[in-house]
């Protein structure tokens, strides 16, 4: 499970950011992951709890977004969302597209008391 390692990295920056303005305590962290990442959210939410502890997280909540796989259609130009039409284009058919959105990991929010 390298969601534990990434978490952990998180949590530095998060502390790193957190010192650097002056931050104490840490009320909520946001996160966004994509459709199509590579983390999977069940996986975050699970170690969380082991990595904030004793930490200026440790009493912080993790929220997650889960961000749309969106894709370009390069034959008809429409966006749709690759999960949902399992990557062939709802309006033309065409399995030809860009990934816009879906792969993403971020750090959005850190909301301190």
């Amino acid at each position: 499970m390298h969601e534990l390692s990434i978490m952990v990295h998180v949590v530095e920056i998060v502390e790193e950011t957190a010192r650097e303005n002056n931050v104490a305590q840490i009320d909520t962290l946001v996160l966004q992951i994509g459709e199509m990442a590579s983390v999977v959210p069940q996986f975050i939410r699970a170690c969380y709890p082991a990595v904030i502890e004793g930490t200026m997280l440790e009493n912080a909540k993790l929220e997650i977004e889960i961000l749309p796989a969106n894709a370009l259609c390069k034959g008809c130009g429409k966006v749709y969302n690759l999960m949902e039409n399992k990557g062939v284009c709802p309006h033309c058919q065409s399995e030809d597209y860009e990934m816009l959105t879906g792969r993403e990991f971020n750090i959005k929010e850190i909301v301190a008391y």
